[in-house]
């Protein structure tokens, strides 16, 4: 424990997922760095992986972290989805959360709790312990609107939600079909969806819920979102929240390839830390583009054929995933492809002036590290929110195209050759989402600017918090 006597501190619990971490800790640096607020992560050990590790190893000496001691889960079913074991595993710590709670507001000015979407139940803990408790939503308004609503559409269908009759209409967001809902809540028999509900109703507990999002890229939700007569609380825009640099970039072969290459000619290829392919999907996707004559860096990891989230709480490949690959595709495409097996510097390869488009998974942080660096997008959906992330990038903020998948529910190798193409080549298709990358890009950047949007709000509510602090001491 720090010994940092009258600190002003946030203490957050994430989970350990990189695609939440990420944003909690550019959130966490904003408040070290402009606002001298000291900051403590409370992590589960029993999720730890080489990933987190070096996730917190280059973090600011200001940003410290605890381990929570590791609960047994022995008794879950092996089945069990992530966001299931994340659940259970929030309420198995509350005893060890609180001690750790208590030793900190003894050692430094605690002014806030900050929890996940997954990690709710840590609201019991802090309220009781008086400490003013948040909600960071690293994904967007249209999500977070999803969970604001499912307590109440919950009782209110009792179809599965990709049964529903008509698409799904939430104040200030486009019609949702239901089969393209939220992943986790696609099956009400299963308690993942129990979960889901549940945490819809804690998120209400908040004194506030921070968003990264930013206003520009959802402008009729962010109009809405605090407007409307159900008392939720308080939402604020913090993003965009990415990574600004990767936090030990190895592979700079991937790098001095791209010098190599034109001004926007390469498609960047990646499904996120997590997104694993089925081996029949990873084939087509090569054949696919193959076919479409285009440069590629691939980031290749091994398909499974299992769960599309499979290497969620590890990113470390055991496999060789070339050897998936057909045969003669390397030979073929060595030209003008590049694989990097497992892992790339994203924020880099999105940064190069020779990547022109991005095959992603439209995991949020993803979608914001594109659109923060002018690149648009083939929307390529694998679980969590992403289905709804892939509608709202392709018809609402049309900075995407989709390929459309066939019956067997796999895209096949000329549908992505077509829409790598529309994307990459001269066409209408592929420069509106063009000129539309740039303009969010540039309302991205505003946003964090220092009179922007976001830093306003961020700097609205550390004033708050260290207003406090020098109140109490006042008085004292």
């Amino acid at each position: 424990m720090d010994g940092d006597d009258g600190a002003v501190r946030v203490v957050v619990l994430p989970p350990p997922g990189m695609g939440h971490l990420i944003p909690f800790g550019e959130l966490a640096k904003k408040l070290v760095s402009r606002h001298s607020i000291s900051v403590t992560f409370i992590t589960f050990s029993k999720f730890a992986s080489k990933a987190q590790k070096a996730f917190f190893d280059a973090l600011p000496p200001t940003i410290t972290s605890i381990h929570l001691p590791p609960d047994s889960l022995a008794d879950i079913p092996s089945d069990a989805r992530i966001e299931t074991r994340l659940s259970i595993a929030t309420l198995r710590s509350l005893p060890a959360l609180r001690s750790i709670l208590q030793t900190l507001q003894q050692n430094a000015h605690v002014v806030a709790f900050i929890a996940d979407l997954f990690t709710t139940d840590a609201f019991t803990v802090s309220k009781q312990l008086g400490i003013p408790s948040f909600l960071f939503f690293p994904s967007n308004l249209f999500t977070l609107s999803l969970f604001l609503h499912l307590p109440e559409l919950d009782a209110s269908t009792t179809c599965e939600f990709r049964d529903l009759p008509e698409p799904l209409q939430l104040p200030g967001c486009v019609p949702m079909p239901g089969s393209e809902l939220l992943h986790p809540i696609q099956d009400r028999s299963n308690d993942c969806y129990k979960w889901m509900v549940h945490h819809g109703r804690r998120f209400r507990d908040a004194d506030a819920i921070l968003v990264n999002t930013f206003k520009d890229i959802e402008q009729e939700t962010a109009k809405i979102i605090n407007k409307e007569d159900i008392k939720w609380p308080p939402v604020y825009l913090v993003g965009p929240l990415i990574q600004s640099c990767s936090p030990d970039i190895e592979l700079v072969n991937c790098l001095s390839w791209l010098d190599k290459q034109p001004k926007e000619s390469v498609l960047y290829v990646s499904f996120g830390s997590a997104g694993r392919l089925t081996c029949s999907q990873m084939k087509e996707l090569a054949c696919g583009l193959e076919m479409s004559g285009q440069r590629f860096l691939w980031v290749v990891r091994t398909p499974s054929d299992i769960e599309s989230d499979a290497n969620y709480f590890n990113s470390m490949i055991i496999d060789d995933p070339v050897a998936f690959l057909p045969e003669g595709f390397v030979e073929r495409t060595k030209n003008v492809g590049l694989l990097v097996p497992s892992w790339a510097p994203q924020v880099q390869v999105l940064a190069h002036g020779a990547t022109g488009g991005f095959l992603s998974h439209c995991g949020w942080n993803s979608t914001l590290e594109s659109v923060m660096h002018g690149v648009p997008m083939i929307a390529w959906p694998l679980h969590a929110e992403q289905r709804m992330n892939a509608v709202m990038l392709t018809e609402v903020v049309k900075v995407a195209l989709r390929p459309v998948v066939a019956a067997d529910g796999i895209y096949k190798s000329e549908e992505i050759a077509k829409v790598v193409k529309a994307l990459m080549m001269e066409g209408e298709e592929g420069k509106c989402v063009r000129e539309k990358a740039k303009e969010l890009h540039v309302g991205g950047t505003r946003a964090l600017m220092e009179d922007g949007d976001s830093c306003q709000a961020i700097g609205e509510l550390a004033n708050k918090w260290t207003s406090k602090v020098l109140t109490s001491v006042h008085d004292s």
